[in-house]
């Protein structure tokens, strides 16, 4: 967590870890869902995972741990497969960072009328306008939420866009997870 302020909410540290994780391995990465726990309680549960994941020396304050989980299906819709999710009770909260082209506001009026899906996403493709981001976006199981964008024309940690409310689409998608 090296570019990630102390001072940030424990969700947002998260956030932005996550981001900084990614960002590491390089664009044109496939989804990746993580699970949330509390670091104090999985140093409690789970000592020998906590020494594993090199929590031994972290501070003992209220920090949240990502832990990634297996492969996010590529031949599923994101939707689908996030309503395949169930969490154990261990988990608080959960992430995905996914990445995906966008248009600028001004765009929306210029997109041809009845494009089905796949044509859509190659208009979009094709759009002198458009923008890779990479969307990290976190929730907890009382709906907190908190996200990260990152675009790949400006990848610098200190470039970073982080708010709750930038991607409330997938944010409620992946509340949905914790639904009984």
């Amino acid at each position: 967590m090296s570019n990630t302020p102390m001072a940030a909410s424990p969700l947002t540290r998260a956030v932005l870890e996550i981001d900084e994780y990614v960002s590491g391995l390089g664009w044109d990465q496939p989804a990746r869902l993580f699970a949330l726990v509390d670091t104090a309680r999985l140093r409690a549960d789970q000592p020998s995972l906590a020494d594993r994941l090199g929590l031994r020396d972290e501070p003992e304050s209220s920090g949240l741990t990502p832990i990634e989980q297996d492969e996010v299906p590529t031949d599923q819709a994101l939707d689908e497969f996030l309503g395949t999710i169930a969490w154990p009770d261990a988990v608080v909260g959960c992430a995905l960072a996914v990445e995906r082209l966008m248009l600028p506001p001004s765009a929306e009026a210029q997109v041809p009328q009845g494009l089905n899906e796949k044509k859509l996403a190659q208009w979009v493709s094709e759009h002198p306008d458009r923008q890779e981001v990479r969307m990290t976006v976190a929730v907890m199981r009382d709906g907190t939420r908190d996200s990260a964008l990152r675009l790949r024309e400006k990848d610098a940690a200190t470039d970073v866009l982080t708010g709750s409310d930038l991607v409330p689409g997938l944010a409620e998608a992946l509340t949905a997870t914790f639904a009984e």
